[in-house]
C-alpha cells in the first residue's frame, strides 16, 4: 500500500517514517502516540516520527490528492455512502493551532480542545476516511486563515468529493447539518438522497 506513495517523499527516510507510522496506526496497541508506535515497530526513538510529522518535507495536499485518487480508482465508479461527522479531542499547552473552548463529541461537553469536520465512505460494510478539515474558531484565526462554519466545511468536503468524481448514493450526518439550509442545498444542488440524525 504504501508502495504507492513513494515518488511523494524526496528523503528515504521520510518514506521509512510513512511506513511506520501506517504499521503503528493498524496495530493492536491501545494508545496510538508516537512512543507508543515507535515501541510497536521498533524504533529506537520517537523523534524521527515527530520530525516526519513536523519538518519533513513532503506536502499533505499532495499525499491526500494521491490518496483519493487511488480510492476512486479502487471503487471503479461504484456508488457510495458518505457520513458527515465531526471529532472533537481535548488539547492541553499552546502548541497546536486552532485549539479553544468549544463542545468536543469525544468528551460530550464543552473543553479546550481542537475540531475537524470528516467526511467517511462506506461501501459494501467497509467503512474508509475520504476527507476532513480543521474548525477554526474565530480566536484562533491566522493571518490569511477565512472563517468559515462547521455548516460551510462540510458543504465545501460534498462538493469537492462531487468534483473528483465520487459516485454518492446517500449522505448521512446528524442533525446540525441536516438541520442547516445552507447544507441541504448543497446536496439538493447534486441532487444527492440524504438521512439525518437526530440527537437525543
Amino acid at each position: 500500500y504504501c508502495q504507492g506513495y513513494k515518488d511523494l517523499f524526496p528523503e528515504v527516510r521520510s518514506y521509512e517514517c510513512f511506513k511506520y507510522l501506517h504499521l503503528g496506526i493498524i496495530s493492536p496497541i491501545k494508545r496510538k502516540s508516537l512512543p507508543e508506535i515507535a515501541k510497536v515497530v521498533g524504533i529506537s526513538s520517537p523523534q524521527s516520527l515527530h520530525h516526519f510529522l513536523s519538518n519533513s518535507p513532503w506536502s499533505v495536499s499532495q499525499l491526500k490528492e494521491r490518496r483519493l485518487a487511488r480510492t476512486l480508482k479502487a471503487l471503479k465508479a461504484e456508488k457510495i455512502i458518505v457520513i458527515i461527522d465531526e471529532t472533537g479531542d481535548r488539547r492541553k499547552g499552546k502548541k497546536t493551532d486552532y485549539v479553544a473552548r468549544q463542545y468536543l463529541g469525544s468528551v460530550g461537553k464543552v473543553d479546550r480542545g481542537i475540531v475537524s469536520v470528516n467526511a467517511y465512505g462506506i461501501y459494501k460494510n467497509i467503512t474508509f476516511p475520504l476527507n476532513f478539515r480543521v474548525f477554526k474558531p474565530k480566536g484562533t484565526l491566522k493571518e490569511g486563515d477565512v472563517y468559515k462554519t462547521k455548516i460551510e466545511i462540510a458543504s465545501e468536503i460534498i462538493t469537492e468529493l462531487v468534483d473528483l468524481g465520487f459516485q454518492i448514493e446517500l449522505v448521512l450526518a446528524d442533525s446540525l447539518y441536516g438541520e442547516s439550509s445552507l447544507f441541504i442545498s448543497t446536496l439538493d444542488k447534486f441532487e444527492l438522497a440524504w438521512v439525518k440524525r437526530n440527537k437525543k
